[in-house]
């Protein structure tokens, strides 16, 4: 195999991955626009949660029915279909005029959001060579990561700007056309061609896939393998995910996902801003250019997975991950007992807040620095109310860059990790019959778990305390970490006919991949058969109930 997949492999994973760009673009844009909407609208918490919540409920039904339709139209089709919708959905959110417009807007790009987060992974794994294709469905999270810093980014300079919001939302608009253009380039997955009886087309763009300098009787031997998975298959139904052999990888994807969401990560980024502002950072736009540099780190530590993921595999990095990201929330708590102190916001007076911290939290007050007290919003009392809190002491600034530092140091390592390999994995473990439709499933279980989340942080800081919430996802992430390691197997370098198989039959399935990765590697060799003792995909879909 060369040493990096042609260029045409290259071009087709760029054009695919906008739908990631836009997925990061339209989750973090709100992050920005959300603080000056609010102000602009005067929005109580509950309010700016359903803003927040909105993509994400549009995102679970894109993504619990795209996998139906992916399996119906193809991949390339729901890929065309999501493009029009992000632009429908911007020009809606850009011309609201008011709230319920504007929900209805996220509601649009919730359903494109969702579509792209199912079919963008599978779309990637199963054009890319096995030995490239963890680095490239991890393009797409960069895509994501990418998307959010732009986001963040366009935020920062349109915070002054009269209706900048609008524009944010407005930009989105132009990635999508741009993916419209590219859609006339873009092939159809070899495997859904061959479904479809069009082995030629198929196996032209296998040749286009692994380049001139493979020979082609290693591209004969790969179109084999899938003509031969597909003979054994039959059609599968959502029931078929019920048998043991599928029910095992579908609760590996949905768990996954669940953590990924469960962890706190998107209500790190969508709140991001009001986050920093809760820390101390005093202004909106400062607030927001820390927030860059959080987006930032998340796309560079993206970098660094992309550059070791098909060297260390995926399971060691969940487990780096979960292990840091436990690490940070920790901290993070308690560089807010700090900030604003274990104190639920739930007083029936604003003067009974002693922090500025915690005043800010609650929508019915404001502070007054120069009397250090919180009072009423509408109290004419004193001429110097704000909800910006400026560190006053040591122990104050020390608990603000505390919380800057344990964030930045969280995002790193769910970037390293956790916010990349539910995508990967999600692509690899599924048979190809019920592939799509496993997806979305498990990309439903990731949107319904981020609707969860992102409508119930800001209330949660409320009744829990910010540092209680923060140490709640960890405990979560604890839970998660045993979870992987003893159901999550390695599947790095495994052709996709055979990662299933480490699902098969009794145990656990990570105390199966060494043997299966010999299975693959025996296999590929050209002109090589199943033998007798291999499970077919048949077995993978109709599999026994043990």
């Amino acid at each position: 195999m060369a040493a990096r997949p042609p260029r045409f492999v290259f071009f087709v994973v760029f054009c695919i991955t906008i739908g990631g760009l836009l997925f990061g673009y339209d989750t973090g844009v709100i992050s920005g626009a959300l603080v000056v909407i609010k102000d602009e609208w005067d929005l109580n918490s509950t309010q700016q949660e359903f803003i927040v919540g909105g993509t994400t409920l549009g995102a679970i039904v894109g993504g619990l029915f795209s996998g139906y339709f992916a399996d119906r139209w193809g991949r390339r089709t729901i890929t065309f279909l999501s493009s029009v919708v992000f632009i429908l959905g911007a020009l809606i959110m850009a011309f609201s005029k008011h709230y319920s417009v504007l929900i209805g807007g996220r509601v649009v790009v919730g359903l494109a959001v969702g579509a792209a987060s199912m079919v963008v992974p599978i779309y990637i794994g199963e054009l890319a060579p096995k030995e490239f294709r963890g680095r490239l469905v991890t393009l797409n999270v960069l895509a994501i990561t990418g998307g959010q810093l732009i986001a963040y980014l366009v935020s920062w300079g349109l915070a002054d700007v009269h209706d900048g919001w609008r524009w944010m939302f407005a930009i989105s608009a132009f990635p999508a056309a741009i993916q419209l253009c590219c859609l006339p380039w873009l092939p159809e997955s070899p495997r859904v061609l061959i479904q479809r009886g069009q082995d030629e087309r198929a196996h032209t763009i296998l040749q286009r896939i692994y380049g001139n300098k493979v020979p082609e009787s290693t591209v004969d031997d790969e179109l084999e393998s899938m003509r031969r998975s597909m003979r054994t298959e039959t059609a599968a139904s959502y029931r078929d995910l019920l048998r043991t052999v599928n029910f095992k990888p579908l609760i590996v994807a949905c768990m996954l996902q669940l953590m990924q969401q469960f962890s706190g990560f998107n209500t790190a980024m969508y709140y991001s801003a009001t986050i920093l502002k809760m820390a101390g950072f005093s202004s909106t736009k400062s607030a927001t250019q820390f927030s860059i540099a959080i987006a930032a780190t998340n796309m560079l530590m993206t970098i660094v997975a992309i550059s070791i993921i098909d060297r260390f595999g995926r399971r060691k990095l969940l487990l780096i991950s979960f292990t840091g990201m436990i690490i940070g929330l920790a901290l993070l708590g308690i560089a807010f007992i700090f900030i604003v102190g274990l104190v639920k916001i739930t007083k029936d007076t604003c003067g009974e807040y002693i922090k500025c911290g915690a005043c800010a939290l609650d929508d019915r007050c404001n502070w007054s620095p120069g009397s250090m007290v919180c009072a009423p919003k509408s109290s004419t009392l004193y001429t110097d109310l704000t909800d910006n809190c400026e560190p006053v002491n040591g122990r104050d600034k020390a608990g603000t860059w505390l919380a800057l530092a344990s964030l930045i140091f969280y995002v790193a390592l769910y970037a390293v990790g956790l916010g990349n390999v539910p995508w990967l994995v999600q692509s690899e473990i599924f048979a190809q019959g019920i592939r799509s439709r496993a997806g979305s499933i498990a990309t439903a279980t990731n949107w319904v778990s981020n609707f969860i989340v992102s409508v119930t942080f800001l209330t949660m800081t409320l009744h829990i305390t910010a540092s209680g919430t923060f140490w709640l996802y960890a405990g979560i992430l604890l839970l998660g970490l045993v979870f992987v390691f003893f159901m999550v197997p390695e599947t790095k370098g495994l052709k996709l006919e055979d990662v299933q198989k480490l699902f098969a039959g009794t145990g656990l399935p990570y105390r199966r991949r060494a043997v299966s990765r010999k299975n693959s590697q025996s296999s590929s060799v050209v002109g090589s058969r199943s033998t007798s003792g291999e499970i077919t995909n048949t077995q993978l879909l109709r599999g026994s109930q043990e």
